[in-house]
């Protein structure tokens, strides 16, 4: 079974998402916002995927406020954690915006808020994962 990690602060984001990928994808997940938690999860092996929504209000790590750019950097440039897909999922989609973020953090993969075809988010999600 896939299992996958979303990060996301918006409450509602997070269950539209998350009945998207349950009911329709037929996959497990997870959510938390918080840094530490995301951290264990991606070394922890219990996550295929992670769906990184890239403005975090509430995150913080080590004193610091991040954002999903930052967060992805870190896994990415942990040895542990670099080869687990990450998603970005932003609502501010503005043309170039895609490119940057995805060059910025490392990414694997970049979906726009949102969500409209149900399937192809699916699609995309599951075609990192196989």
């Amino acid at each position: 079974m896939t299992t996958v990690l979303i990060v996301e602060d918006d409450p509602i984001n997070y269950r539209v998402f998350s009945k998207i990928l349950t009911k329709r994808g037929g996959l497990e997940v997870k959510g938390t916002e918080n840094v530490e938690e995301v951290l264990k999860f991606a070394i922890s092996g219990e996550v295929d995927v992670i769906l990184m929504d890239v403005s975090l209000a509430n995150s913080v790590y080590q004193g610091q406020p991040v954002d999903g750019i930052k967060i992805t950097q870190m896994l990415k440039a942990n040895p542990e954690t670099a080869d687990l897909p990450v998603i970005l999922v932003t609502a501010h989609a503005m043309q170039g915006d895609r490119e940057n973020f995805l060059k910025q953090s490392g990414a694997d993969g970049y979906i726009s808020k949102p969500v409209v075809n149900h399937q192809q988010f699916i699609d995309q999600i599951v075609s990192l994962v196989n």
